[in-house]
């Protein structure tokens, strides 16, 4: 059984829950059992991946705290293989780019776009513990690189700002102090925000943003027990409470207070200020799984329990980010979205644990058939 409890929607009927991530062109759903990624090629077919996943959420993996930590790295492992499936896709169409080699070489994605791919796995998965594929072992290189792009942008860089904010007003912060961590979370914040603006801008993010859009108005019909049409996603919001993008806003939140508590009870090595800080930063590191976890269980409480009332403020600087990371989807875009969804339910219901070769089909309608 899942950790995650079942969804009870609008009409009180409890569903499995489905998370997902926004792809290259496509979208990536998964249910307890399963994940299909449906990308869109340049002329217009559906490519098709769907695999059975083997449940591995029980014993002590399921045991709160430890989940959390689990969870991430689960999810960023699924979801850099579905990037991937994805980028391979693009890069194909890419080589039979009308003009050949030189018209390909023109479309290719911008280096900052490349950089941005490891942080989109982050931004774009919801942080719910998965099932593991057995075909997928080990670490890929994209997990590793996401893991490391995060400690970089919203670990170093944070804590390297604070110390040169001190440094430019004079302030004489000490690294353990609470008012240093406060301009470390405000750092993030400004961090997240300007990278986010600023990779919006290019043409493959924005396109990626909408995919993230389409995912999830896609969830929330869903999730509503409407039938899963592009007319009912239309009209759904693209802000959801388990979006990646606010995973990481109440990561950077809930860092600020763990680390102002704790700050006092480190030693004080008195070795200079930027000695203090690199060994500071070091002693952060063994920490980050446990403010993952927290920030799990808190997201997954507030996602469950704050769909109304007081509560839900506590989502708002999620949803604030999520403007950003989230774009209206066009109506082919929802299509991407809602056949994922079709085929991850499909074998969800059916229990189908059969792996199957990746398919690719004319229209949209023609993958509805295949999902029915």
């Amino acid at each position: 059984m899942s950790n995650q409890p079942l969804v009870i929607g609008p009409d009180g009927v409890a569903r499995p829950y489905i998370g997902g991530q926004a792809l290259i062109e496509g979208v990536m759903m998964r249910s307890p059992h399963a994940f299909a990624a449906v990308v869109r090629r340049a002329g217009g077919e559906l490519v098709v991946r769907e695999e059975p996943m083997a449940d591995l959420r029980s014993g002590r993996r399921s045991w709160p705290l430890v989940r959390g930590v689990v969870a991430l790295v689960e999810a960023l492992k699924l979801g850099s293989r579905a990037l991937r499936f994805s980028a391979e896709i693009y890069e194909k169409d890419l080589d039979a780019a009308e003009g050949g080699a030189a018209a390909a070489k023109a479309s290719q994605p911008s280096t900052l776009s490349l950089l941005s791919l490891p942080i989109l796995a982050l931004t774009t998965n919801e942080p719910e513990l998965p099932a593991a594929s057995p075909a997928e072992k080990g670490k890929s290189l994209m997990t590793v690189l996401s893991v490391l792009f995060a400690i970089g942008l919203f670990v170093a860089l944070p804590q390297a700002l604070a110390a040169g904010i001190g440094s430019l007003f004079s302030l004489d912060l000490d690294v353990r102090s609470p008012a240093f961590q406060a301009i470390t979370g405000a750092s993030k914040m400004v961090i997240l925000v300007s990278y986010m603006l600023l990779i919006r801008r290019l043409p493959e993010i924005y396109r990626v943003f909408q995919y993230h859009g389409a995912e999830h108005k896609a969830i929330y019909t869903y999730e509503s027990g409407e039938a899963l049409t592009v007319e009912n996603a239309r009209k759904k919001t693209t802000l959801h409470p388990r979006c990646g993008t606010t995973f990481i806003v109440m990561v950077a939140l809930v860092s600020v207070v763990v680390f102002t508590a704790i700050g006092p009870l480190l030693p004080q090595l008195g070795v200079g200020k930027l000695a203090d800080n690199v060994v500071f930063f070091f002693m952060k590191l063994p920490l980050l799984p446990f403010i993952a976890a927290i920030t799990f269980e808190l997201q997954r409480l507030l996602a469950r329990f704050a769909k109304g009332g007081p509560l839900r403020a506590l989502l708002w600087p999620g949803f604030l980010v999520q403007k950003i990371t989230t774009i209206e989807p066009d109506d082919r875009q929802l299509e991407v979205a809602l056949g994922a969804l079709s085929i991850a339910l499909g074998r969800e219901q059916t229990k189908n644990t059969e792996p199957t070769e990746d398919r690719s089909y004319e229209n949209y309608g023609a993958l509805l058939t295949r999902a029915a």
